[in-house]
């Protein structure tokens, strides 16, 4: 299949770097002040307890 392009390679069928280009144009917007969340590491601490427990468990009932 024949490069159809030419030299100056400006042409882009998809329009993927045009959209690429307003992407990285764009003004970031204004950062918001967020209030500190602490949901994941709750959840990451209420999983690693479970997770204790049932590997707890789980030898308790193979060495009885």
């Amino acid at each position: 299949m024949a490069n159809t392009q030419g030299p100056q390679g400006n042409y882009d069928p998809a329009g993927s770097t045009q959209m690429f280009r307003a992407f990285v144009d764009e003004t970031p917007p204004a950062r918001q002040q967020e209030a500190p969340s602490r949901g994941p590491r709750v959840g990451l601490i209420i999983g690693v307890i479970v997770a204790v427990a049932v590997v707890a468990a789980v030898a308790w009932l193979a060495l009885k």
